[in-house]
């Protein structure tokens, strides 16, 4: 299962929040073997960017794991509204 995550941030809370994710990103990739990505839209409206996490590959409880995460690293504090996780599975091919 894929998870892929998006929200908004300030443009003057960019650096913080990056700062923040990678160092949870990081932690993912040393305990569990999952490698996170962290992507944006390239344009800002009103001050405010779109941000997306990418897991691609994570186990089934991977979601509340990364719930707890999130709480600990604070970032909440840099996003403004909600973080829209969804899960996307691989299709198998037709026979």
């Amino acid at each position: 299962m894929d998870l892929y995550i998006y929200y908004k941030v300030r443009d003057a809370d960019a650096a913080s929040l990056q700062a923040a994710v990678a160092a949870m990103q990081a932690q993912f990739a040393a305990q569990f073997a999952i490698k996170g990505e962290l992507k944006r839209r390239p344009e800002s409206n009103d001050d405010i960017q779109t941000w997306m996490e990418v897991y691609p590959a994570a186990p089934g409880n991977f979601a509340a794991t990364l719930a707890d995460a999130v709480e600990r690293a604070g970032l909440a504090q840099w996003i403004v509204g909600a973080r829209h996780v969804e899960a996307f599975m691989d299709v198998v091919p037709c026979a």
